[in-house]
């Protein structure tokens, strides 16, 4: 492990994002915080630090355990951080709502047949004919 990691590697190492060019992005984008504040991608991570990352529709709040420039196994990265209670339990339930809403909305299953299609002209009466 090295003493000197930037913000977009170990970002990319601890699996937040697919890519170093994805974490770069998102940095710039205002999607990380370090300390409470915005970072730039070269900025130096130190043990010990607390971060915000917005990762898709997932939000985390972090403090860094260790420092890792390469990329490795999933069950490694998860070593390299720690995140807090309130963001699990903020990140599941978050999760649970989203699931509830997909559930919610309507399965049409796609394209009305012509059976269907007939039913809806007629109730829409000859503007659509």
């Amino acid at each position: 492990m090295s003493d000197d990691v930037r913000l977009d590697k170990w970002l990319w190492a601890a699996r937040f994002y697919k890519t170093r060019p994805l974490a770069r992005k998102a940095i710039e984008g205002g999607k990380v915080k370090v300390e409470g504040s915005r970072a730039k991608p070269g900025k130096t991570v130190q043990i010990g630090q607390r971060m915000d990352i917005r990762a898709g529709l997932n939000s985390f709040e972090i403090t860094v355990l260790d420092l890792a420039e390469k990329r490795g196994p999933a069950s490694v990265a998860r070593t390299l951080y720690e995140e807090t209670e309130e963001s699990k339990i903020r990140r599941e339930k978050d999760a649970k709502e989203r699931r509830a809403a997909a559930a919610a909305e309507p399965d049409f299953g796609g394209r009305p047949d012509k059976y269907q299609r007939r039913r809806i002209r007629k109730l829409l009466g000859s503007k659509w004919r």
